[in-house]
């Protein structure tokens, strides 16, 4: 019964552990005993590699509140703006962006646009 509830709630990782915790009380020799401390270390290894996994997506990604991020914000919502409210639906004008503001729209864009090129430039020049 708890087998049954617990593959419900935990998945193949619980399944897992259960099965590695029942060869373990069901081992009678050394060789099943070992045997079965070795599943349960390699399902706590899986584990943590898929907890170090994650958390390198999150690191790679970042958070949504960093600047560079929040740039990217401004920067979609304004090229929205001009092209699905002004342009597609002629619904109004938007004033253009002038002065320091411009150029750093475009520094804005061109990070977004350009940064994984220069990371892939950059990682086979590493090599």
């Amino acid at each position: 019964m708890w087998s049954a509830i617990l593959s419900f709630l935990g998945g193949p990782i619980v399944n897992a552990a259960i099965r590695a915790y029942t060869a373990k009380l069901q081992a009678g020799t050394t060789s099943e005993t070992i045997a079965a401390e070795l599943a349960a270390r390699e399902l706590d290894v899986q584990r943590r590699e898929a907890e170090v996994s994650s958390e390198y997506k999150r690191a790679l990604i970042g958070r949504w509140y960093e600047p560079t991020n929040l740039f990217g914000y401004i920067m979609v919502i304004y090229f929205g703006k001009i092209i699905v409210w002004d342009k597609v639906l002629s619904l109004g004008v938007t004033d253009s962006i002038t002065g320091h503001g411009a150029e750093w729209a475009g520094w804005v864009m061109l990070f977004y646009v350009g940064k994984r090129g220069f990371e892939n430039v950059a990682r086979i020049i590493r090599k």
